[in-house]
């Protein structure tokens, strides 16, 4: 009976639904459906295992070459490589991946500059290795659990752009992830997967690892051309840009580690995969590290847009003392502003919803203050570093990182004045934008986000130094 009901319903609804579009052909009049059904509105994360990148993230696994090539590795890289360039280009702007290593260009577009008519100079794809920023941890978990995703990331993206080699540039301090790495590339090249006739397709490529010094700046992309030159790690003016004169005065395409490393996956699973993940235009899978004041500190993998207090929650055992303990949060990496806890409530964690929010996604280091922390000698600590990192090509930068360093630890310790908030944050906009490369931004960045969320709580410290000191004369 309750079937039958169901079928006579559907009929009816069918009939009502011919007759309502033969009425509004004939009147040109368009009709709105009046339902007062909504529905349900997506949601992201928590990501299932099957569309997990990184297999080995936590190193439970083989990392050498037989273990990877059980996970999946190196699994139809032929294939790949025979159908071409332009093809494997398609797949990468179709999946809309953009840059993993903190300003989020989309991905497709930059290696596709690299697709000029040749001049008879050849190509180089340059891997940056380097992850200074404070807060970020996950490439060097890439290269330390699963070096081969990145090995055959280096040959897929090669091809990609017509690249003939590719330079690792890897941080110096990471001695077990360059032991590592290289241990994979010599497997790779034993068992033909690069080198001479590449996977038997017939490319050539070859892939070099070159140790940094630790210099923050060697972050920066001209600036690591130049260390990988053997000159001082001090940033190029563009235009030129490294597409047209990069390493060696080659055509040049400098990409991050997590970015090139997926590349594989996209191009075995199809860019309409990785695009169902995540909102429009912040698409697929992403490394989080969440650190600070949390009960279980952690890199994980996850979907795109998941809302930043499910991932702390789920992934980092919450904030220590709770969600209503938590004061702020560094978003992504060390150089992006803080949002305080009324935005962290609801905000997603992709590019565009943290740019809303007048902030950024950068590298997604999660960097969590609760009440307990000082906030404020929190940013001041990362001022300092800045400022100790500025290579001081740029007056800008050389010099205002050393002035907004002494003004916030007289901010830790209230001793200013009012007036002196805005004169900062003035400072930090003379800086900003005014310098070669973008580590003037993210010097400034940090004290802004303070001084725009915080402003009472600097307020509240100078008022009690002020009245300390003042019954300290008195008596």
């Amino acid at each position: 009976m309750a079937s039958l009901c169901k079928v006579q319903a559907v009929a009816c609804r069918a009939r009502l639904g011919g007759l309502m579009s033969k009425q509004a052909a004939a009147s040109s009049v368009s009709i709105r459906n009046n339902s007062t059904d909504e529905a349900p509105a997506k949601t992201y994360g928590p990501l299932s295992d099957e569309d997990r990148i990184f297999t080995n993230l936590y190193g439970r696994h083989d990392w050498k070459l037989k273990g990877a090539m059980a996970r999946g590795d190196y699994y139809k890289t032929k294939e790949i490589i025979l159908k071409g360039h332009d093809w494997i280009l398609k797949e990468i702007v179709k999946s809309g991946l953009r840059g993993r290593g903190g300003a989020g260009f989309p991905t497709g577009m930059k290696w596709g500059f690299m697709n000029k008519p040749s001049d008879g100079r050849p190509k180089y794809l340059v891997v940056n290795a380097d992850e200074g920023e404070p807060g970020t941890c996950k490439d060097r978990e890439i290269m330390r659990h699963d070096p081969h995703k990145l090995v055959e990331g280096c040959l897929v993206a090669g091809v990609a752009m017509g690249a003939r080699a590719a330079y690792i540039y890897i941080r110096g301090e990471f001695y077990n992830e360059g032991t590592n790495l290289m241990v994979a590339i010599q497997e790779a090249y034993k068992a033909g997967l690069i080198g001479k006739n590449a996977c038997g397709s017939g490319y050539d490529f070859d892939i070099y690892v070159h140790r940094g010094a630790g210099a923050y700046i060697c972050g920066e992309e001209t600036s690591l051309i130049e260390s990988l030159e053997g000159k001082a790690g001090k940033p190029r003016l563009k235009p030129p840009f490294p597409a047209d004169i990069g390493v060696f005065g080659c055509p040049t395409t400098v990409a991050n580690v997590e970015t090139v490393a997926v590349a594989p996956t996209i191009c075995r699973r199809g860019g309409d995969w990785f695009v169902g993940m995540g909102r429009t235009r912040n698409s697929g899978t992403k490394l989080f590290n969440i650190s600070g004041q949390v009960n279980n500190p952690c890199t994980v993998e996850e979907e795109m847009s998941i809302p930043l207090k499910e991932l702390i929650e789920r992934h980092a055992g919450g904030v220590i003392g709770g969600w209503d303990n938590l004061l702020a949060v560094i978003p992504g990496g060390s150089s992006t502003p803080l949002i305080p806890r009324s935005v962290c409530d609801d905000v997603m964690m992709d590019f565009d919803a943290l740019v809303q929010s007048q902030t950024a996604l950068g590298t997604a280091a999660v960097i969590v203050f609760n009440k307990q922390a000082d906030v404020v000698k929190g940013i001041a600590r990362l001022i300092e570093f800045y400022k100790h990192e500025s290579c001081g090509q740029c007056t800008p930068c050389r010099e205002g990182t050393g002035w907004m360093t002494k003004i916030m630890y007289r901010f830790v310790e209230g001793n200013a004045r009012p007036d002196e908030i805005d004169m900062l944050y003035e400072l930090s906009k003379q800086i900003e934008g005014h310098t070669i490369c973008a580590l003037g931004d993210g010097a400034a960045w940090p004290v802004q986000g303070l001084i725009r969320h915080f402003r009472p709580e600097l307020e509240a410290r100078m008022e009690a130094y002020h009245k300390k000191k003042q019954a300290a004369s008195s008596a």
